[in-house]
């Protein structure tokens, strides 16, 4: 399997799609998504929360099943024939489970020993995601940031080719994120495939090779990050700054004229508008007066705020013949009650 143009797949997904059923009716997770990951480097896997994202990984991962549509890992249909690629995957999808009082490279030998893999790889995992001065400390008293790279860490046992992690700085600080982010590409300038879910895009920026972005289950954009950027910069945007009582006033203006306005601060990014002028002159026949006028240049996430700016949380509630937006869909309580992959055992 090779992605157009050239290259080979890590994951496909071909029409994929899940629901649930709840006391509202039918909540549609994922609704027919093509998804391509390339072998090799890091792959951001982007969407608003309700979109999809966990859903996904956990079909690929045989916690879930779909309702139709298929889904590859290195040319192996998941769940069928996962038993012959689940040695090459390496995931976490939900905070690791690791026992506190055990120091991080006891923690590791026990799982090396429960899954078969050599134990001379607890020492170079280890090594690799940066905790060798602290293997001997226990669990419990590791930062956030040192909890998830030992996670990491017990994904590495396998020494997979592809690792899935699932918004893996979730509640780290400035530093934790970095330090993950490090890690991860690294691990792709390894050569291995890194697919990472993430809604920090300034983060998944830096960091991926490409991306895919998915609104309410389905796919909307996707390609390599510089691509998505330079189409992203031919919609232009400007950055506006205007006296605080008058934002509100400015955002209506603005708004009312068809662009799209979002508030950073005590400022105002426009897209949609032909030019700065504009602008300029839209608010200033209403008596709003401008301090600073400055073009911005196209980022991921501006591009990504574009693609879901009207999108909610949650996919589609089907019930009576009838859809309607809804929550998202809760997790199927046979795949909740699953042990978490994220200790190193898929």
């Amino acid at each position: 399997m090779s992605v157009p143009g050239g290259g080979d797949l890590a994951i496909e997904t071909r029409g994929l799609r899940k629901t649930y059923r709840s006391a509202r009716g039918r909540s549609v997770g994922v609704e027919g998504l093509d998804l391509q990951v390339p072998v090799g480097g890091v792959h951001g896997f982007l969407g608003p929360n309700g979109s999809g994202k966990t859903t996904t990984i956990r079909m690929l991962l045989g916690l879930v099943r779909p309702d139709r549509g298929t889904a590859t890992i290195f040319g192996h249909e998941v769940p069928r024939r996962l038993p012959e690629v689940v040695g090459r995957v390496g995931a976490i999808v939900e905070s690791p489970k690791f026992f506190p009082a055990f120091s991080a490279r006891r923690n590791l030998r026990l799982l090396a020993d429960a899954i078969g893999a050599p134990t001379g790889r607890v020492d170079a995992v280890i090594d690799e995601v940066g905790l060798t001065g602290r293997s001997k400390d226990r669990y419990k008293g590791y930062s956030l940031g040192m909890k998830q790279r030992l996670a990491i860490a017990a994904t590495l046992l396998k020494d997979p080719d592809l690792l899935i992690f699932d918004e893996p700085t979730n509640g780290l600080d400035p530093a934790g994120i970095r330090e993950i982010r490090q890690t991860m590409r690294g691990l792709a300038d390894q050569g291995k495939t890194v697919l990472v879910s993430s809604h920090i895009l300034a983060e998944v920026e830096q960091i991926a090779d490409t991306v895919s972005i998915v609104a309410r289950g389905r796919l909307v954009a996707a390609g390599r990050v510089a691509d998505l950027v330079g189409a992203g910069s031919a919609a232009r945007s400007v950055r506006l700054r205007v006296a605080a009582p008058d934002l509100t006033i400015a955002t209506s203006v603005l708004e009312t004229g068809g662009l799209l306005v979002r508030r950073e601060h005590d400022a105002l990014v426009v897209d949609g508008a032909a030019d700065a002028a504009q602008v300029n002159r839209a608010l200033g026949e209403r008596g709003v007066w401008v301090h600073e006028l400055t073009p911005l240049q196209a980022d991921l996430e501006s591009v990504f705020l574009g693609l879901t700016a009207h999108e909610t949380p949650g996919g589609h509630t089907h019930k009576g013949g009838r859809t309607k937006r809804g929550g998202p869909p809760p997790e199927p309580a046979h795949a909740a009650a699953q042990a978490p992959i994220s200790e190193g055992e898929a």
